[in-house]
């Protein structure tokens, strides 16, 4: 079932697997990449590529004399290197640089589910050596190649609430979606924050998530969260600079270009997915039988809208707008000089009008409204 997905990465990848490049596929675990890698793989001859695991330990021994004589053993009659989760081999940035310089004509593809660990193995040593691609759960525009209106409205209320990892769809009934949330949530979501140096306190990981998810669609002062929490500033600072590197979680920034009265030192924080949102808190009440439906209605447009942008390209800066004297837009984009703002409302009955402040400061700006009548061409 899970093959008939078309991911919406697929023509860009083709694109971008070149010789004596690294493409480089991240994404959190569970969203498909190596799915994604394996039906890559059958359109092209078994024998032409070396397919290596970074977690198995024989595999990294493969690459681990660093010698030119050595890979091209190793890479003889091969055309393309396919290495998945390569954050686990150490010194990885180095023999990619050696192995792309060296070896004429070699193609490689790299995934990882942790930006941390190769930005910081990969950056300075592939500077104009790599491209790099984003997964992320199912989105509107990839459920969009199978559904039909009907079916996606239908399906709406289960994707505020389980959100849209790959293999949801191979569980048909409510309480095995739930169980599978809560499986990614205890054996996969963390894992490559808890394995890295200086994280002690897995609970502590867990507290600040369940802490930002009842703060969706508000600003977040790290100085609150660090008292809740009893840590430093610096500290939960640095679990939620992990957090976005490891795509559970994204910030937007507040936007001001003139009044002193905007707000613009905050930032608000959403989850990349719905699922996991609703795992943390340990609640998949039905939307009608929720109050936090609101902010659960904004989590799922801004983590749509991200994927709508990261896939087809769009250039824009996501912000959200407020004074202190409490007007506020939800969602806010800057493409060049050029302002839109959104409000997002779950109930499409309720009026909504450009907050007054925000039109007389950027009277050239556009404004909408999206709700369920309409989201669909907001995020797809």
């Amino acid at each position: 079932m899970l093959n008939n997905y078309k991911r919406a990465i697929l023509t860009e990848f083709n694109r971008k697997v070149l010789p004596n490049k690294v493409l480089i596929l991240l994404g959190a675990r569970r969203v498909g990449k190596t799915h994604f890698i394996k039906n890559y793989l059958e359109t092209i001859p078994s024998d032409s590529y070396l397919h290596l695991n970074g977690e198995d330990i024989k595999d990294a021994n493969l690459l681990k004399e660093r010698s030119v004589s050595n890979y091209k053993r190793v890479l003889s009659n091969v055309s393309l290197l396919v290495i998945d989760e390569a954050q686990h081999i150490p010194d990885i940035g180095m023999i990619l640089k050696l192995l792309v310089d060296s070896i004429t004509g070699i193609k490689i593809i790299a995934t990882g589910s942790s930006v941390f660990d190769l930005s910081n193995n990969l950056g300075e040593p592939l500077v104009g050596r790599k491209n790099t691609i984003y997964l992320f759960p199912l989105s509107q525009i990839e459920f969009s190649e199978r559904e039909n209106y009907k079916t996606t409205t239908e399906n709406l209320e289960q994707r505020l609430l389980f959100g849209s990892y790959p293999e949801l769809e191979l569980y048909p009934d409510w309480d095995s979606k739930e169980d599978y949330i809560n499986e990614i949530i205890n054996s996969y979501l963390l894992k490559d924050i808890l394995i890295f140096d200086g994280i002690k306190h897995s609970n502590k990981v867990y507290d600040l998530l369940r802490l930002i998810a009842f703060q969706i669609g508000k600003e977040v002062s790290l100085l609150e969260l660090a008292t809740q929490l009893q840590m430093s500033k610096n500290t939960v600072a640095n679990y939620l600079d992990l957090l976005s590197k490891v795509f559970v979680l994204f910030k937007i920034e507040g936007f001001s270009r003139n009044l002193r009265k905007e707000i613009v030192k905050s930032s608000r924080w959403y989850f990349y997915d719905n699922g996991i949102l609703n795992g943390i808190v340990n609640n998949f009440n039905k939307p009608e039988n929720r109050n936090d439906i609101g902010a659960l209605w904004e989590n799922y447009l801004a983590s749509e809208r991200i994927k709508k942008q990261h896939y087809q390209k769009i250039k824009t800066n996501n912000y959200f707008w407020r004074t202190y004297d409490q007007q506020e837009l939800d969602w806010l984009e800057e493409k060049g000089e050029e302002l839109t703002g959104f409000e997002f409302k779950w109930n499409e009955n309720r009026k909504t009008k450009i907050p007054t402040a925000f039109a007389k400061a950027y009277p050239e700006a556009s404004f909408d409204v999206i709700n369920k009548q309409n989201y669909l061409d907001f995020i797809s």
